[in-house]
């Protein structure tokens, strides 16, 4: 494979652009908004400069990793001679279906389908299309550039020459792939989300504030970002997201969502993306505690 299509240019579809970019590959980044492309074109190239300046890669091959990547605004340009196309939209089921639909009609018959879906199930997905068992899940983790980690999740469906296929592309990106069954929230996300919910309520219950809360976890339990500014970094949109397909999927109390987070979300209140969350991004890149009651 050395053609590759990604849907969304987002933080996520923009990172796997890169890496996929970086190893050699030819990549097709699609959006619906030229604008939104020219940005992540943008931060790849700040990214890749910022690479160069630690000496790990050199001017030419930021160069090269640049011309690799072209942009479209339609999806049928972009993925008609993709060897594997990563879906990296919004995640929103009824989205990711429409989407895929669509590719499976776009695409050729041995054209791989990928999403980076965090949460929903490859099965529904491939569900869409006429070819489920060429269609998987490639989750990669944020900062796709940095984190080694691919989730490699199978659908019903999902042949094991796909899966054997997407595991040899995993590692081709210098990434480290862990195939996981199809349930909600697969292994990072049903272990993750509810520990940032817990903190969540853990601070609409004011058991201790923002900052007490991101210390305990960081200084006790060894992690290198606090669960609340972790949130913030993800997207408060997107934990809400994941805890919805969990408690809707699971059915379970322990995944409901704290009402702390729903109310941020309908707020406005995104975390980094929107500039405030639990910490204000405004004023400078340094976090600053919201100063506001969170109860």
């Amino acid at each position: 494979m050395k053609q590759i299509a990604v849907i969304g240019a987002g933080t996520m579809g923009n990172g796997i652009a890169h890496v996929f970019a970086q190893y050699g590959f030819q990549v097709q980044l699609i959006d619906l908004d030229q604008e939104r492309l020219d940005k992540a074109l943008a931060t790849i190239s700040k990214n890749l400069d910022r690479m160069a300046a630690k000496e790990i890669l050199t001017e030419d091959k930021v160069k090269a990793t640049l011309g690799r990547i072209a942009t479209h605004t339609s999806m049928d340009s972009g993925v008609a001679q993709a060897d594997l196309v990563v879906e990296a939209a919004t995640e929103n089921s009824e989205l990711k279906k429409k989407i895929f639909s669509q590719l499976d009609a776009a695409c050729s018959p041995e054209t791989i389908l990928a999403t980076n879906t965090s949460s929903i199930s490859i099965t529904e997905i491939a569900a869409a299309t006429n070819r489920p068992d060429k269609v998987i899940g490639m989750h990669f983790m944020n900062p796709v550039p940095v984190m080694k980690l691919v989730e490699v999740i199978r659908g019903y469906h999902t042949s094991d020459s796909v899966t054997e296929a997407v595991f040899e592309l995993s590692r081709a990106l210098n990434k480290i792939p862990v195939e996981v069954n199809d349930y909600p929230g697969f292994v990072a996300n049903r272990i993750l989300m509810p520990m940032i919910n817990e903190a969540i309520e853990t601070l609409f219950h004011g058991v201790a504030g923002v900052t007490e809360i991101d210390s305990v976890m960081k200084l006790g339990m060894g992690h290198p970002m606090g669960p609340l500014q972790l949130a913030d970094f993800i997207g408060l949109d997107v934990c809400l997201s994941i805890l919805e397909v969990l408690y809707n999927g699971l059915r379970q109390p322990k995944y409901a969502p704290c009402p702390l987070l729903v109310n941020m979300v309908a707020a406005g209140d995104l975390g980094i993306k929107s500039g405030r969350g639990f910490y204000d991004y405004s004023a400078s890149r340094k976090a600053e505690v919201v100063a506001k009651s969170f109860q």
